[in-house]
C-alpha cells in the first residue's frame, strides 16, 4: 500500500527513539499506536539505511531477551530558520532532534533585497563544517505567512510585506542544499509530530499567539494544508464586524485582536505602558472563543498553545479557559490544553523538521527538493554526498 501523503510514521518512530532512548520494537509500536508488523518493516528499512542500530538486549520474563533499538543521530543534520520582521532564528539539528547549535540574527524582512540578506546569513552556516562527521541534509524554512509548497516556497505573508515572493527559488539558486519553505505554525505542527506530544496522537491541534496568531492542524498523522497552502491562517478568522483593520487589509480579524500589536495599541489607549490584566482577560476571551470553534470543526485529541504570547500566559488564562469551555459543544469539553514553555528556538527547530521529516516520506509534498534530500542521506550513509 502507498505510504499515504504527509505521512510521518518512519519519522515518528525516528523521534520516538530520539526522545526516549533505546526501545524495543514493541515498545515502538506500544508508544506510536500502530501495529508490531508495521514497526518491524520501517524497522527494517532504518536498519538498512544506517539510521538505527541494535545497541543491546534488555531481559524479559520469559523467552528470547528484547534486542533494543537506538537513533544514528550523526547519520544526517539540518538547519532550521523562522524568518520574522526584525530577525532570523537558526538552530542546527541532528537527526534525533538534538540541537547543536542555536543563532539568533537581526534581519529586515521588509528591505527590498531580504532574501539575498537572507542567503548572505545562511551561507556560511550551510557551509560551515559539522564537527562530529554529520552530513546536511538541506535547509528548512519557516515564514509567518500562505506557502504555496514546500518545494516551491511562494511565500504570501502580509506581516512581513512579501506577495508572492519566490523564496523557495531564490534560496535554492544559491545554497548548496536542498530548501523547503512551509509556514511557521505548519512547521511547529510538524516538529511536535516529530519530537513533541504530537508523537502520542495522530489528531491534534497547534495554535500560536504572540506577534500573529496561527494554527497548524495534524488529521491522521499529517498536517492539513489545504487546497493552496493556505490552510490553518486562524489569525485571519472574523471575530469583530466593524473590528480593527488586519494587516490581510480586512477588519475584525481575531489577529488584529488579540495580537502583539493589537494588545500594545490597547495599552497606548488605556495610557498604559504595557497591558494589563484587564486587557490580557478580554484577548483571552476572544482568543478562546476561536480556540473553541476550531475545536468543534476539528475534534482534536489534544490543543498545544505555543508561540511569545504563552510567557504571559498566567494573564490570559482567566479570561481564555472559562470562554473556551463555554463555546465547545458537550462532547468537546473534556479536549486537553496544553500550554508549552517557548523560545524563538522552538520555531527555528519547527523549520528544520521539515527536512528531517522528510527522507522518510517517499510521497510527500516536498517533490524535487525531498528526493534531493533522500538522496543526501543515502550519499552520506554510503560516504559520499551527491
Amino acid at each position: 500500500m502507498p505510504v499515504p501523503r504527509g505521512d510521518l510514521t518512519r519519522s515518528a518512530v525516528l523521534a520516538a527513539l530520539g526522545t526516549s532512548g533505546p526501545l524495543s520494537r514493541t515498545d515502538i509500536a506500544r508508544t506510536l499506536g500502530v501495529s508490531p508488523a508495521t514497526v518491524t518493516q520501517i524497522v527494517k528499512d532504518l536498519l538498512a539505511r544506517g539510521l538505527v542500530a541494535e545497541v543491546e538486549h534488555r531481559p524479559s520474563r520469559g523467552g528470547r531477551p528484547a534486542v533494543l533499538l537506538g537513533l544514528v543521530g550523526s547519520a544526517g543534520r539540518a538547519l532550521g530558520a523562522k524568518v520574522a520582521a526584525d530577525h532570523v532564528a537558526v538552530v542546527d539539528v541532528r537527526l534525533d532532534g538534538q540541537v547543536r547549535q542555536s543563532w539568533d540574527r537581526p534581519f529586515d524582512a521588509m528591505a527590498a533585497d531580504a532574501p539575498d540578506r537572507l542567503v548572505d546569513l545562511l551561507r556560511p552556516l550551510v557551509e560551515a563544517p559539522a564537527g562530529d562527521d554529520a552530513p546536511i541534509l538541506g535547509v528548512g524554512v519557516g515564514v509567518p505567512g500562505a506557502v504555496d509548497d514546500q518545494e516551491a516556497g511562494a511565500v504570501d505573508a502580509p506581516t512581513l510585506g512579501w506577495r508572492r515572493l519566490a523564496l523557495g527559488a531564490r534560496l535554492r539558486a544559491a545554497l548548496p542544499v536542498p530548501v523547503l519553505v512551509e509556514n511557521d505554525v505548519n512547521a511547529l505542527a510538524v516538529a511536535e509530530r516529530l519530537y513533541g506530544r504530537g508523537r502520542e496522537h495522530r489528531n491534534f491541534l497547534v495554535v500560536t499567539i504572540g506577534r500573529g496568531v496561527g494554527a497548524g492542524l495534524v488529521v491522521d498523522g499529517s498536517v492539513y494544508r489545504g487546497a493552496g497552502g493556505g490552510a490553518g491562517e486562524f489569525g485571519h478568522f472574523p471575530v469583530q464586524p466593524g473590528g480593527p483593520r488586519c494587516s490581510c487589509g480586512n477588519a475584525g480579524c481575531l489577529e488584529a485582536s488579540v495580537g502583539q500589536e493589537a494588545l500594545l495599541r490597547a495599552a497606548h489607549e488605556a495610557g498604559l505602558d504595557a497591558p494589563d490584566a484587564t486587557i490580557f482577560a478580554a484577548a483571552g476571551e476572544l482568543f478562546g472563543r476561536g480556540v473553541a470553534g476550531l475545536i468543534n470543526v476539528m475534534d482534536p485529541e489534544i490543543v498545544i498553545v505555543l508561540g511569545e504570547g504563552t510567557r504571559a500566559w498566567e494573564h490570559w488564562r482567566p479570561g481564555f479557559e472559562p470562554s473556551l469551555r463555554a463555546h465547545l459543544m458537550p462532547s468537546r469539553r473534556g479536549v486537553p490544553v496544553v500550554v508549552e514553555s517557548w523560545d524563538d528556538t522552538s520555531w527555528a527547530l519547527g523549520a528544520a523538521a521539515l527536512v528531517l521529516a522528510t527522507p522518510y516520506d517517499a510521497a510527500g509534498a516536498t517533490g524535487g527538493q525531498g528526493e534531493l534530500v533522500r538522496a543526501r542521506l543515502g550519499g552520506a550513509l554510503a560516504g559520499e554526498l551527491p
